[in-house]
């Protein structure tokens, strides 16, 4: 029976319109990120009023013409991404220490691109939502249960892990085993905006992980209001509508960084 599904699981890792749907994926989440970035921009120039986060891009796509065949593509590249990081565990190869881990990480990935998916269909079938309610009520549930500050305060620390990890991952250029890198000015360029990318999402993670560890230790909900309210509170700090402006560009470059995964990602 293991074996069977393993064959199964290896089939599909391998199948090539899995693979075509899981790089449509990759590309439109460079949509969102180039979204997310041009919306920062604008808030950090007092021109913009939309939400600088994922809900945001969508409802930004939403409101566009031809915005709802875009939004049901980002919910099957989504689905599809999403699909075959699960499948992916099952194939993994390794040591034993190292694949659990990888496999774990491939897990958490996948989750956070069904949400997006899922997200991206609400939009798509006429509806909305708030990445920045869902948060702030997430962390209002866990405030109001026994020993929830605490289980808040550890997904803080989790956040910030994650942050330290993109900051890492973009300076000593790990993401390079993600995909090809291709020779020349175009490598280069792909190497550029992979670094400057990933260094832009962990800042903004590290701010959202600050912002939940505040929510917990003062026990106030409305201080957790995830990645748009991280930017937000970001730019009301002397010196912060730079800083905002850097992290938008930045956002913009990994998701043009996210294309170049798309094309030549080691799937």
């Amino acid at each position: 029976m293991k074996a069977s599904a393993t064959h199964i699981a290896r089939d599909a890792h391998n199948s090539s319109i899995l693979q075509l749907l899981a790089r449509m994926g990759f590309a439109v989440n460079g949509l969102l990120h180039i979204l997310i970035g041009f919306i920062a921009i604008t808030v950090a120039f007092g021109a913009g009023t939309g939400s600088a986060d994922q809900s945001g891009a969508l409802a930004q796509l939403a409101s566009s013409p031809g915005g709802v065949f875009v939004l049901w593509t980002v919910v099957v590249g989504m689905s599809a991404l999403g699909l075959w990081l699960v499948v992916s565990v099952f194939v993994m190869q390794g040591e034993p220490k190292r694949k659990w881990s990888r496999r774990l990480a491939n897990i958490a990935k996948a989750i956070v691109y069904f949400a997006l998916g899922a997200t991206a269909l609400t939009f798509a079938r006429g509806g909305s939502a708030s990445s920045a309610s869902s948060t702030q009520s997430a962390s209002s549930s866990l405030l109001a249960s026994p020993g929830g500050a605490i289980v808040l305060f550890l997904a803080g620390v989790a956040v910030l892990g994650v942050a330290g990890y993109f900051i890492y991952k973009g300076a000593a250029q790990k993401f390079r085993s993600d995909l090809t890198v291709p020779s020349g000015t175009v490598g280069r360029t792909v190497v550029a905006l992979g670094v400057v990318g990933y260094i832009a999402k962990g800042v903004a993670l590290g701010v959202v992980a600050i912002l939940v560890g505040v929510a917990a230790l003062t026990r106030d909900a409305s201080k957790s209001t995830g990645l748009d309210g991280a930017l937000k509170a970001l730019a009301a700090l002397p010196y912060g509508t730079i800083a905002l402006i850097l992290i938008g560009f930045g956002l913009l470059a990994y998701g043009v960084y996210c294309f170049a995964w798309a094309r030549r990602a080691r799937l």
